[in-house]
């Protein structure tokens, strides 16, 4: 099973429940919503939300995906443009998100600083 996890208000994947598809405003404005593996995730979440509360993680299960998903170098949310220098790559989907992909949902509360660390919970339990 191949895992990428999306940075989400508690507000906005409840009002994705209400609707049956998860649409981030991303997904309007540069065409794809941003996703990061595991291990990016909070490099992802300090620079872009470092201190918001009330995040959530949604893991994704990559092969349930209705929408396709590319693996590209990363664009900035704020801007909308291809961050240079970076040979990294950052999952993108480009589509709405279906909602039987996300196979887990978890808290992603700030520290005590404002910083974001790996939830002990990332994955579904067995």
């Amino acid at each position: 099973m191949s895992l990428i996890v999306h940075i989400v208000s508690r507000h906005a994947w409840e009002a994705a429940r209400a609707a049956g598809e998860y649409r981030a405003d991303s997904l309007e404005s540069q065409g794809f919503i941003h996703c990061s593996t595991p291990e990016q995730v909070t490099r992802v979440a300090n620079a872009v939300y470092r201190g918001l509360a009330d995040l959530a993680l949604l893991v994704i299960e990559t092969e349930k995906l209705a929408a396709p998903l590319k693996f590209e170098p990363p664009v900035h949310p704020a801007s909308g443009q291809p961050e240079t220098g970076s040979a990294e790559l950052f999952p993108h989907l480009y589509g709405a998100l279906n909602l039987d992909a996300v196979v887990w949902v978890v808290d992603f509360p700030p520290q005590p600083d404002g910083s974001f660390t790996l939830p002990d919970a990332l994955y579904p339990p067995e």
